[in-house]
């Protein structure tokens, strides 16, 4: 079924423009997928078609992800300032197809804290400078929303839930990137991941000072967040399921 408004609203804007018609039509997507992707992986959770559910899921992904990287490193487009894939969500791009295809936890892990506060800030609040039909406009929607998707697949479709060691191996694979991206970013003279300093727009890391110090203050919100967001609430509900089977055992 075609939707003229949201057909219409891609068409008649001439740039893109943050929580626009076109923007709230793309928000209404990822929303929908997400309920979307959290009834199609309980449907078939455990089954044997999960194998075939998730390893599609996968291939998907990998062609979106790896088309676009072909198209950022054409000689026309390719800019060392932007198009390797060295910012936290572009890695996010590739765990998410390794956690479907394999099933992992790790991945998985990794795919559900990026995907659902960097990857989902980055929908909620694009910088993007293209507009509808630019490939990279289809590229900077699909890949975040892909990821997006993958993260509530795996985790309230798939079940599979966060503990705090995967909040650990997450924030060392973290640590593990900065190293990697900053010393790029001293060598090349580039700024991936804001490491080197903020953005030159006004973004929220100007109210945290110079660098350091914005980096630190980011990193401490952020992964406070994981711990009380996204990994507290799991843990609570995995040590009451195991009370109540406790109870029950000793009952009969």
């Amino acid at each position: 079924m075609r939707h003229p408004w949201l057909v219409g609203s891609l068409l008649a804007e001439d740039g893109f423009e943050a929580f626009s018609a076109q923007h709230f039509g793309l928000l209404a997507i990822t929303a929908g997928g997400v309920a979307g992707a959290v009834w199609w992986g309980r449907s078939h959770r455990g089954t044997p078609g999960e194998l075939a559910a998730r390893r599609g899921f996968a291939v998907l992904s990998l062609t979106v992800v790896l088309g676009m990287q072909v198209y950022w490193l054409t000689p026309e487009v390719r800019n060392v300032h932007s198009s390797w894939p060295l910012q936290l969500s572009d890695l996010a791009d590739y765990t998410a197809i390794f956690a479907l295809w394999t099933r992992g936890p790790r991945t998985a892990a990794f795919t559900y804290y990026i995907g659902l506060s960097l990857t989902l800030m980055a929908v909620l609040t694009p910088s993007l400078g293209q507009s509808f039909p630019d490939p990279r406009w289809f590229g900077f929607w699909v890949r975040h929303i892909f990821v997006v998707w993958a993260a509530v697949y795996l985790v309230w479709g798939l079940g599979m839930r966060p503990t705090w060691r995967l909040y650990r191996t997450t924030v060392i694979a973290v640590l593990g990137w900065a190293v990697v991206a900053y010393t790029f970013n001293v060598v090349m003279d580039t700024n991936y991941g804001y490491l080197v300093r903020t953005p030159a727009a006004s973004t929220p890391l100007d109210w945290f000072g110079p660098w350091p110090w914005y980096l630190l203050a980011a990193a401490t919100l952020l992964l406070t967040l994981w711990a009380l967001v996204f990994t507290l609430p799991w843990e609570l509900a995995r040590g009451r399921a195991y009370s109540r089977a406790g109870d029950g055992r000793l009952r009969t």
